[in-house]
């Protein structure tokens, strides 16, 4: 998965009932997140079983679970591995577009030439405590299926990674991005998400230097009905290195992706 560092935190107050641990004899063997964002969109994710483990039905036994705390909600997401498609088909989740996880390597510094690129002068570029939560928020709410203030709110807060957000002078946003610390198989790297922006132009200038100053490996997933991300993504110096497949059970949101480059998390949609 490649949690983020501080991510389970944003979880459990986007729905303190929608995370539950298996546990054999005390000892953790699986877990499951099944998050209500509203009474109109939900998620599945976080679903794994300790390999020695599989096969007992003990992943049966979440899945339900997760189900249940989910039933009556119209619209239920989840990210399929390739291996498990045909799998959730049977439980009515069918299949929507592909997500790539994209990788980047580097030493933290980026072509001059692609920091030094300008964006309109009408633009400001904010980080940190700069930021207006309600501007960004608003931005937001138009471009995912349900508005989710509080997840935002938490993920823009987030003291263990940094947001940067386009601006303009009369305080209306056009594009943010957040970075965080994430951990990975063989120790640690970096995530980017929410990546979201008005034009391929500006999540370059976002992307680029929201990558400056962070070196090692860098993750970002990239839905696939972004008609832009791939080719952005191959302009910067990324590499796909997987590739995973959103599924929905229910009335699938019809909003436009074109401007999201990078989902916050694929573990809550």
């Amino acid at each position: 998965f490649a949690p983020g560092i501080g991510d389970v935190g944003i979880y459990q107050h986007t729905d303190k009932q929608g995370i539950w641990v298996g546990c054999l004899e005390d000892e953790p063997i699986g877990c499951i997140a099944g998050i209500r964002y509203n009474q109109s969109y939900g998620f599945i994710g976080l679903f794994i079983v300790n390999e020695q483990e599989r096969g007992k039905g003990y992943g049966m036994k979440l899945w339900k679970h997760a189900l249940e705390h989910l039933k009556n909600i119209p619209c239920i997401g989840l990210e399929a591995a390739p291996e498990r498609i045909k799998d959730y088909t049977l439980w009515g989740f069918e299949p929507s577009s592909e997500t790539t996880r994209w990788e980047f390597v580097g030493n933290g510094t980026l072509s001059q030439d692609l920091i030094e690129l300008n964006y309109n002068d009408d633009l400001i570029l904010l980080d940190g405590f700069n930021i207006s939560s309600k501007a960004v928020q608003s931005y937001d709410a138009k471009r995912e299926p349900t508005p989710r203030p509080h997840f935002l709110s938490d993920w823009l807060t987030n003291v263990e990674g940094n947001v940067l957000v386009l601006m303009d002078r009369n305080g209306i946003c056009h594009g943010f991005g957040h970075i965080r610390p994430c951990f990975l198989k063989d120790g640690k790297g970096w995530r980017i998400g929410p990546l979201i922006a008005d034009t391929p132009g500006l999540a370059e200038q976002l992307l680029a230097r929201l990558i400056n100053k962070h070196p090692g490996i860098v993750l970002l997933d990239a839905p696939g009905l972004n008609p832009y991300a791939n080719t952005l993504l191959s302009k910067i110096g990324f590499h796909s290195i997987s590739k995973t497949l959103r599924m929905y059970r229910g009335s699938q949101p019809s909003i436009s992706m074109n401007d999201v480059y990078g989902l916050a998390c694929l573990e809550l949609g």
